[in-house]
């Protein structure tokens, strides 16, 4: 009996160490848990938490491997920081954003939209594409939508597949009626807005229309978006009828020309109250065979301090790491994880060329080194059948 007790009432660091050599969260950790109700409790549902950067990486095969990135061993990972997980939803779908630890998944041949939280396999459903505003009708393998003041008919898979271009949370569902958060996507070919709100049935439209959105978050108790031209918008959530918007009186920052890009815009929510806009400068590079690899070439930030209206460029995050790419957008301290440094970008990509893909390919994932302008690049030599994401709490 005595043997019994020193294994359950064992040190936690030492039931960390043991945790660290399980390579398989389903096969290893769930079980190591379920060993004793003191080992269940002192073992988190996540390992570790929660509270690092983790990146899905789509292998295939209905499954996914999520890395718990140690910030120092990003290019150089041992094989301990990987946890392999099946996640059967993921197979022929698409991923469409990452909030709150939760993962949101287009199902393209059904349609609907779902909300999965990678560890605890905890779903809910939001309402599907088609009670998005721009869908009139689906008709078996075929679709009608509106598109730029026209109707057109498409095929439904493809409509699926495209239709979301982000999806963002503003907080964790709390309980099982999924009656507790807002949604709001990216959608369409025009890059509109849409919300969900508790209990609704459909997506809806923001009453104030804008379009060719490249980003979008919820921030101190509102929705922040930004276009293409790096306009700011700003949403009221507090409004019954649904987020009423307006455009923000701060000039677009400025950017300069990077010869052969195209720009990204995306914005972060401070915690002294200011908001950043990152314009993220990418460029197409030929590999041969009529492909192409979009791939990042510069980073600008910008700062848009509380109650002002003009955007100053910054040049040094301080401790900071920005997380950007399917994820909602964020900041984050460095100095909460061991051998972390600040002044960093981590990002994947969200380019559409590679979502619609129906084959795998590469995709633009690494790390930017503000300081002095340098990249580290990951996983340059792998293929997945959607771009990686970020997962953090």
């Amino acid at each position: 009996m005595g043997e019994v007790d020193r294994w359950t009432n064992i040190y936690q660091d030492l039931l960390n160490e043991i945790t660290k050599r399980f390579h398989s969260y389903d096969n290893d950790y769930l079980q190591l848990r379920l060993v004793c109700k003191p080992w269940n409790m002192k073992l988190p549902k996540i390992p570790n938490g929660n509270k690092v950067p983790w990146l899905l990486l789509p292998i295939g095969g209905g499954g996914g491997a999520a890395a718990k990135e140690s910030c120092e061993e990003f290019q150089s990972r041992e094989e301990e920081d990987i946890y392999h997980i099946i996640l059967p939803e993921l197979q022929d779908n698409n991923i469409c954003g990452s909030c709150h630890g939760w993962l949101i998944i287009v199902m393209v041949y059904e349609g609907t939209i779902r909300m999965l939280n990678p560890f605890t396999k905890i779903h809910f459903e939001l309402p599907p594409i088609s009670t998005l505003p721009n869908v009139i009708d689906i008709n078996g393998d075929e679709c009608t939508i509106y598109f730029g003041g026209q109707i057109i008919t498409r095929n439904t898979v493809r409509m699926h597949k495209t239709q979301i271009w982000k999806a963002i949370i503003n907080s964790t569902p709390t309980n099982d009626n999924n009656n507790d958060f807002i949604a709001v996507v990216i959608y369409g070919g025009l890059c509109s807005l849409a919300f969900y709100k508790p209990n609704d049935k459909r997506w809806h439209r923001f009453s104030t229309r804008y379009t060719d959105i490249c980003d979008v978050i919820f921030f101190q108790e509102k929705i922040y978006a930004v276009d293409y031209e790096g306009q700011l918008y700003e949403f009221d959530t507090k409004n019954k009828s649904g987020p009423v918007g307006r455009i923000y009186e701060a000039t677009p920052p400025p950017s300069d020309i990077v010869f052969g890009s195209f720009k990204c815009y995306y914005l972060i929510g401070c915690d002294n109250g200011s908001l950043l806009m990152l314009i993220r400068h990418i460029r197409h590079r030929y590999l041969g065979n009529k492909k192409y690899f979009a791939e990042t070439v510069k980073f600008y930030v910008y700062e848009l301090k509380k109650n002002e209206k003009a955007w100053s460029r910054i040049y040094d995050l301080g401790n900071y790491i920005l997380v950007i790419g399917l994820n909602s957008s964020v900041q984050i301290l460095s100095s909460n994880f061991l051998n972390c440094k600040g002044n960093q970008i981590y990002f994947t990509d969200n380019m559409r060329l590679v979502h619609s893909s129906d084959f795998a390919t590469h995709h633009d994932v690494g790390i930017f080194n503000l300081e002095d302008g340098t990249f580290k690049r990951l996983l340059t030599d792998v293929k997945f059948f959607c771009s990686p994401v970020w997962i953090l709490s």
